[in-house]
């Protein structure tokens, strides 16, 4: 399951990241806070707004984002938005803690963090690939998503109290502070060691060259589209957990941060099965997205904060194998010389289509109750699982079969063919 930590230099970049995520989590957890409860009076949109203002910027920028990915030293890039990040975290940290913080300011900052974002997002997914051998590069995302997700466990937690004891802005400055392991975990990579992939030639049609690649994998296609249905709709969690947590259920900071933690051990049970497995499967991306929208819809009519709590860890695995996924198997499959455009691509549409989302949950949150935004999640679970299925019909052939009153699902025996040739080499490669 750990198998990628064998590697010193992912093992260094998984502890700066790790302390860094902490961080991050804290900072989006007081952030939607003081939007909610301070600056406004409970307004989801205003929530909506910081996040499509954070997010946009992942679609505009995408034709140099990719471009910056494929073709400048991933490190330095990253060693530069992650300074950048620090900065804007103690920014906002300064202007809270003084006491003259405004609703603009936040949105300013978010727009801020949003470009910076843009350039790291990319450059900070297929920096993995610098880091770990090809055989492992599956477990590597897993593993990352893992990270990503137990700093969920102990960020919002974290926030809600210190948030209760000494306000958000000391919550902005601790994540400024953080910043400072993974730049110091970038400085001391063993440079010697990393897989200096061949970089793409610079050519006036590159992000072109990218979308082109994606029209010719009809997988990464629909990847791409259920990718982009549930970032769109579903993964507003600030939306969700803020509006059902101070609205439904009428809790303070530190019920509400743990809410967010309590979501995480499921978004951390989910990764560390994907990191469980061998290869991405195209099919657990159905499964995901099927979970998802059953999750959701379950914790829409949750009648207590408790029941609605454990109902979060069934979204949060069910997110997290649906992601992990599509990540990985995006990754995997790129050609290497390309891959950089397509994540930019990728994550554009992941976090791209919070613009268009978030402000429609939150309206939705306000106009008729955050249960009915829990609901919009829940459709957009469903249809993406609709999306994946239409897929694994039409180009892998699957089919149900009934042994007795028994349903089984199986692919064409072409591609079972493949599936077991693929991991045949997959179990040889990581036996070499």
């Amino acid at each position: 399951m750990f198998r990628s930590l064998a590697g010193v230099n992912y093992r260094i970049w998984a502890a700066g990241a790790l302390v860094s995520n902490v961080g991050t989590w804290m900072q989006r957890t007081a952030q939607d806070w003081i939007v909610l409860t301070q600056l406004t009076h409970n307004n989801a949109s205003a929530v909506g707004i910081v996040m499509a203002l954070q997010f946009a910027p992942q679609l505009l920028l995408l034709p140099v984002t990719g471009w910056a990915a494929d073709h400048l030293d991933r490190r330095r890039l990253l060693m530069l938005t992650q300074g950048l990040m620090g900065l804007l975290g103690l920014g906002l940290g300064l202007l809270t803690v003084s006491g003259a913080v405004q609703l603009w300011h936040v949105y300013l900052f978010a727009l801020a963090l949003g470009v910076v974002a843009a350039f790291d997002a990319p450059a900070r997914q297929t920096f993995v690939s610098d880091l770990v051998a090809g055989p492992n590069l599956s477990n590597a995302v897993a593993l990352n998503s893992a990270s990503f997700n137990a700093a969920r466990l102990l960020g919002p937690a974290v926030a809600g109290l210190l948030v209760a004891a000494v306000g958000a802005g000391w919550v902005f400055l601790i994540n400024a502070a953080t910043f400072g392991a993974v730049l110091l975990s970038l400085l001391t990579l063993r440079k010697e060691k990393l897989y200096r992939s061949e970089r793409a030639k610079r050519s006036r049609g590159g992000l072109v060259d990218g979308f082109r690649y994606v029209r010719r994998r009809p997988d990464i296609v629909v990847i791409l589209i259920m990718v982009f249905l549930i970032g769109t709709f579903g993964l507003n969690f600030p939306i969700f957990i803020s509006t059902m947590s101070v609205s439904v259920f009428h809790q303070g900071a530190g019920e509400y941060g743990l809410l967010s933690s309590i979501m995480a051990i499921g978004s951390v049970i989910g990764a560390l099965l994907a990191a469980r497995r061998e290869r991405p499967r195209v099919s657990m991306l159905f499964a995901g997205a099927a979970f998802f929208g059953a999750g959701c819809a379950i914790a829409a009519v949750m009648p207590t904060y408790w029941l609605f709590a454990l109902a979060l860890i069934i979204i949060g695995v069910s997110s997290q194998t649906l992601m992990t996924t599509a990540n990985g198997t995006v990754q995997m499959t790129t050609d290497p010389l390309l891959r950089g455009r397509v994540m930019a691509i990728y994550m554009a549409i992941f976090m791209g289509g919070t613009p268009i989302g978030a402000p429609i949950v939150g309206w939705v949150a306000d106009a008729f109750g955050p249960r009915w935004a829990m609901g919009v999640g829940a459709a957009s679970g469903f249809a993406a699982a609709l999306v994946g299925v239409f897929y694994l019909v039409k180009y892998r052939g699957m089919r149900v079969r009934f042994t007795g009153l028994r349903p089984r699902v199986v692919l064409s025996p072409r591609e079972e063919a493949r599936e077991e040739l693929e991991e045949a080499e997959a179990t040889a490669t990581r036996a070499s």
